[in-house]
């Protein structure tokens, strides 16, 4: 029954999306996201560079056994020190979130939701957030790093992405008096309040949508940035990894990603390919898109070259990385680049890939 439902959802979407499109072919504008003046009044939470630090005192025994699909919420504090000094101590609850990073196999620390049960009451630097997914260590502070910088590399391509703050978390467990831990982490800005910076919407997860039926512009965009990062872990029709932004009724959705912790730029230790794609390591790139045009694939190759140095200087003016890391990031763009930029390679890699997947294409779930 439930199936039939999403079903029907999902036609009756189809026919409305086939509709809009015929009326504003002609008329739809680009979203990439690109200096949309909209962006002016962005929280400053989430544009900071710096560094966030605070600390979190918690009941870690009881949050790290308390695993599966509906994991409770646990009473916690939020520490930090405000602009003059002052220490501040916000009410929170948190909980674990993730799938496989549950593992303790997997993730020593597992991902966090950190929730604000008074929604801005007590006054602080988080305002009316009411719930930040935080992305801790797992095994090791670099690949909080790497992942946190994959986000900025989409936020240099366009507005119509996830933010993210860097942080410094000292871990305080309030129920022994075991010595604090300090690690570095990143909270992601809350999708409802992406979309909204956006003037958009988030299309219910429910309704099935392909990537035929998302924004073409948007959609080469982020399969070719994808391939750039190294990435196979998404999928649209499942909306696993991928938020669908909609802008008003006559517009397609426009794709959003999020959660690369099994990208090849990222290399986290227990990444690995879903094996149906026939890849052995996260570190060979696979294109996942379908065919576009040959004008769309000369637009994204000519965005992609303009936004060259925007995107190797998220590495190389990133005060918190070591010379190594940043080697290692970019070798691995000068490599996208080669086959971005050579005729051949392009059209061996990318076009007849994209064709092959228009005839038969394998769909990732992921592990929701």
């Amino acid at each position: 029954m439930r199936k039939a439902l999403y079903l029907l959802a999902s036609l009756s979407w189809l026919l409305t999306q086939q509709l809009a499109q015929a009326q504003a072919q002609t008329s739809e504008a680009p979203a990439t996201g690109l200096a949309n003046p909209q962006t002016a009044a962005e929280e400053a939470f989430f544009t900071n560079e710096k560094e966030l630090r605070f600390t979190l005192h918690l009941p870690l025994d009881e949050l790290l056994k308390d695993k599966g699909r509906k994991p409770v919420l646990h009473n916690a504090a939020l520490q930090y020190q405000d602009a003059v000094g002052a220490t501040r101590m916000v009410p929170v609850q948190v909980k674990l979130r993730g799938h496989r990073r549950q593992d303790p196999a997997v993730c020593q620390f597992p991902p966090l939701l950190i929730h604000f049960p008074d929604n801005g009451a007590h006054p602080s630097m988080f305002g009316k957030m009411a719930d930040l997914k935080l992305t801790t260590h797992c095994r090791a502070d670099n690949y909080v790093l790497r992942e946190y910088l994959v986000y900025k590399l989409y936020n240099a391509l366009t507005d119509m992405s996830f933010r993210v703050r860097l942080c410094l978390v000292t871990y305080q467990d309030m129920n022994s008096r075991q010595k604090a831990t300090v690690h570095q982490a990143f909270l992601l800005e809350e999708a409802s309040a992406m979309a909204q910076r956006n003037k958009a919407t988030i299309v219910p997860k429910p309704l099935i949508i392909g990537m035929q039926y998302t924004h073409q512009e948007s959609m080469a965009m982020l399969t070719l940035f994808q391939y750039m990062i190294g990435n196979t872990d998404w999928s649209v029709p499942y909306r696993h990894n991928i938020r669908l932004l909609k802008a008003d009724g006559y517009a397609a959705p426009v794709p959003v990603p999020y959660d690369f912790d099994y990208a090849g730029l990222v290399m986290a230790p227990y990444a690995e390919p879903p094996q149906q794609l026939g890849i052995t390591s996260v570190r060979q790139r696979l294109f996942r898109g379908y065919n576009f045009t040959e004008e769309l694939y000369t637009k994204m190759r000519a965005l992609f070259n303009e936004r060259r140095a925007a995107l190797y200087n998220v590495y190389l003016s990133c005060e918190y990385l070591n010379r190594d890391e940043k080697a290692f990031a970019t070798q691995f763009l000068d490599e996208f680049y080669d086959t971005l930029n050579d005729p051949k390679e392009f059209e061996r890699s990318i076009v007849r890939v994209g064709r092959r997947n228009e005839k038969q294409y394998i769909s990732i779930k992921g592990y929701d």
